[in-house]
């Protein structure tokens, strides 16, 4: 089976990647790492280029995982994203990190994290930094 890990370089993609490949590794699933930029961007701090997206790989390959990294821009949507790789890998399970908010920044600006809990057609493992 496969896991679907939504990845960005910060303390929060840091659990959630975490998270998922010690999942991946305990049930022998393989990962595709998402790292999402918005659609058309070119220049993002949480794109991660090519050296660490090898590293990633190669972390994943130290705990005996199978990873790639796919970097589908989501536009407005991450939602739709998400979605479309649970039905492109099959996903069973999908990873993210929160951040801690406040209940008024989540009501004036919403929450990603918050629409894929509650849309996604998979279970949702959700973890925050330690």
């Amino acid at each position: 089976m496969t896991l679907l890990i939504g990845y960005v370089p910060t303390p929060v993609g840091e659990a959630a990647l975490e998270a998922g490949l010690a999942e991946a590794a305990v049930h022998g699933d393989d990962v595709v790492i998402l790292n999402s930029p918005r659609r058309g961007s070119t220049v993002d701090a949480d794109l991660v280029d090519e050296e660490a997206e090898s590293a990633l790989v190669a972390r994943a390959t130290a705990v005996g995982v199978t990873a790639r990294v796919d970097h589908a821009d989501h536009g407005p949507d991450v939602v739709a994203t998400f979605e479309a790789l649970v039905r492109e890998t099959g996903a069973r399970l999908i990873v993210i990190g929160l951040r801690r908010r406040t209940p008024v920044g989540k009501l004036v600006m919403g929450s990603s994290a918050q629409r894929i809990l509650l849309e996604a057609s998979v279970p949702v493992l959700a973890v925050k930094p330690a």
